[in-house]
């Protein structure tokens, strides 16, 4: 069933006493408009379009919590907290995250806090009663030369991509507690693998912002400035696949229709490109003609990353948003927060 079809008139409420939840003996459910779900991490990129989607669906408000209301590093207070709550769905988008510069400079930060979140979350939803929990993670799961595009299959194939090691890690360890709890305990708990994201609330930060922000950063600082070159890390020859987070957000909701989805299952758009063809798509956007100079002093990163999306397209969920339109809107959004200095990593 495609979230589209939901119709909170005619379906019935969820009726099931949480207070009876055994997480041995609970049936996994598919989501309905009632289902209070908890976004965890809904301040987030991902998290606030996921909040945006449900009231685009007409579904039940999310359960949330800021990170001063809530640390989810923190085993106790996360456990409390499900436990008070008990909602009938758990969707895991908080994580620590960042480009090249910031994972490869904090290896170490990146696996503990993610592997955390992680662990306190998932363990704290079952131990809860909580049915059903879907988990983000990222494609740098994969290996750093996994067959391109990457099918699912591909995970733990070879070795990781170093400059995100840590990261990865953690996200490898978070999918494979909810494929065991599912296989273990029958709990519905699932993961999805989303590519290189891009879009509304993305963060702009200039040392710690993945390629796609850094990029509109840099052309609009040069468009204001008069700039004739703009400088870019890298060779500009990999290879890398965008998808916009609305889109994400319309697949986690889709995925939660399933009444049996993969363990874990890719989403992109199916379709990559070279940095360098992404920089003069950004350039087009932005309205910039300066010149591009490439610092091949500086990390490339994984020759190419593109994800086989056969898996989710053969079960109903397809992009709908092109990368040059998604740019346009981007690039108006990022003018918008700039000038109400809303912008996140201002």
């Amino acid at each position: 069933m495609k979230p589209e079809t939901l119709k909170p008139e005619t379906l019935k409420p969820e009726t099931r006493n949480p207070e009876t939840r055994n997480p041995e003996t609970l049936k996994p459910e598919t989501l309905k408009p009632s289902s209070l779900i908890f976004v965890a991490g809904h301040r987030g990129m991902v998290g606030a379009a996921v909040v945006r989607e449900m009231a685009r669906l007409g579904l039940r408000p999310p359960l949330t919590a800021t990170h001063a209301e809530l640390d989810l590093i923190d085993q106790a207070a996360t456990h409390a907290f499900l436990a008070h709550h008990r909602p009938d769905c758990v969707i895991v988008a908080a994580a620590r995250v960042g480009g090249i510069e910031a994972n490869r400079s904090a290896l170490g930060t990146f696996l503990y806090e993610n592997m955390m979140i992680a662990a306190n979350v998932i363990h704290g939803a079952f131990k809860a009663g909580v049915p059903r929990l879907l988990f983000l993670g990222s494609t740098c799961i994969y290996p750093r030369l996994a067959p391109q595009p990457i099918p699912e299959d591909a995970l733990l194939s070879g070795p990781l991509e170093p400059t995100n090691e840590g990261y990865a890690l953690a996200k490898i360890a978070g999918l494979k507690l909810c494929q065991y709890y599912r296989q273990q305990y029958g709990v519905l708990y699932h993961s999805a693998m989303p590519t290189n994201l891009y879009g509304t609330g993305d963060n702009y930060h200039p040392e710690h912002s993945h390629v796609l922000p850094a990029l509109i950063r840099k052309f609009e600082e040069a468009r204001t400035t008069g700039a004739q070159e703009v400088t870019l890390w890298g060779s500009g020859k990999p290879r890398r696949e965008f998808l916009h987070v609305d889109d994400l957000a319309r697949a986690l909701l889709f995925l939660l229709q399933l009444d049996d989805p993969p363990d874990w299952v890719n989403v992109g758009s199916g379709e990559d490109l070279t940095i360098r063809e992404l920089a003069e798509q950004v350039q087009t956007a932005v309205g910039t003609r300066c010149a591009l100079r490439f610092d091949t002093s500086m990390p490339d990163g994984p020759p190419r990353k593109l994800c086989d999306t056969t898996l989710i397209r053969s079960l109903g969920w397809r992009p709908e948003i092109p990368l040059p339109d998604g740019l346009k809107r981007t690039v108006a959004e990022y003018r918008a927060e700039l000038a109400a200095d809303t912008l996140r990593g201002n």
